[in-house]
């Protein structure tokens, strides 16, 4: 069976691309167009990146810029890949240490540009730093005795779980800006006072008792990382049973 052509733009951000000998040399490159791309989102939204608005961004007519990229979704792509930083090293730590600095690492990103947040459900990673992700993950868990199959389910899992906590976080404090204005949630601990005044102990017995003894939190901010870091431990719990499974 003939291996499967490789998609234009993964093609691209690998340095695979097959170069054209005829034509004028291009003027631009696919880096500098994704670097443009990322400042517009940065700067304006996931929303404003268009293929005229990074074209108007390099300074180039908008149907030039086919030369290089083939769509929108082509483009989003490479940004995705192209605005993640590279992963944390493993520096000799054990699995359960380099996967929550991992996992960390992971969710800060998403909180720091959080339209990357509407490319993650786009496509599977492609490009080098996304699989470079990926691959630290692997190898943290290499001694464990765990299979590949296994231990790609764990990195996946252990993503989802940072995209939700940044996507819930941003949620948190857009949402309630919005609906409630200059009088918006600010963080855990004003959430607490808000139920604690509206709540009935006879209907919500159990959450309010739950408010009375601070189960939220008491953050100023959404980012609550004692909340953070006990999800994880679950899930990490969870990892370290199924080691000891294998084991056994």
């Amino acid at each position: 069976m003939a291996e499967p052509t490789l998609p234009p733009v993964v093609a691209r951000m690998w340095g695979r691309e097959t170069i054209a000998r005829h034509g004028p040399r291009p003027s631009l490159d696919l880096g500098r167009i994704i670097d443009a791309a990322i400042r517009i989102a940065d700067r304006d939204g996931l929303e404003a990146v268009k293929m005229s608005s990074v074209a108007a961004e390099v300074g180039m007519a908008t149907m030039s810029l086919y030369r290089y990229v083939g769509s929108k979704d082509e483009l989003l792509i490479a940004m995705a890949d192209a605005a993640t930083p590279e992963p944390p090293t493993l520096d000799g730590q054990g699995w359960r240490d380099y996967l929550t600095e991992w996992t960390r690492a992971n969710r800060d990103l998403l909180l720091e540009r959080p339209w990357l947040l509407g490319l993650d459900q786009r496509t599977p990673p492609t490009g080098p730093r996304l699989l470079r992700w990926l691959d630290r993950a692997l190898a943290a868990l290499a001694d464990t005795g765990l299979g590949y199959g296994e231990r790609i389910n764990i990195a996946t899992s252990l993503t989802g779980y940072a995209v939700r906590q940044a996507a819930l976080a941003h949620a948190l404090n857009g949402v309630t800006g919005t609906v409630t204005g200059d009088d918006s949630i600010a963080g855990l601990a004003d959430y607490g006072k808000v139920l604690g005044q509206v709540l009935d102990p006879e209907g919500y017995p159990e959450l309010t008792e739950a408010v009375r003894v601070d189960a939220f939190g008491a953050a100023e901010e959404w980012i609550d990382d004692a909340d953070f870091t006990f999800g994880l431990d679950l899930l990490l719990d969870g990892i370290e049973a199924l080691i000891a499974r294998r084991h056994g």
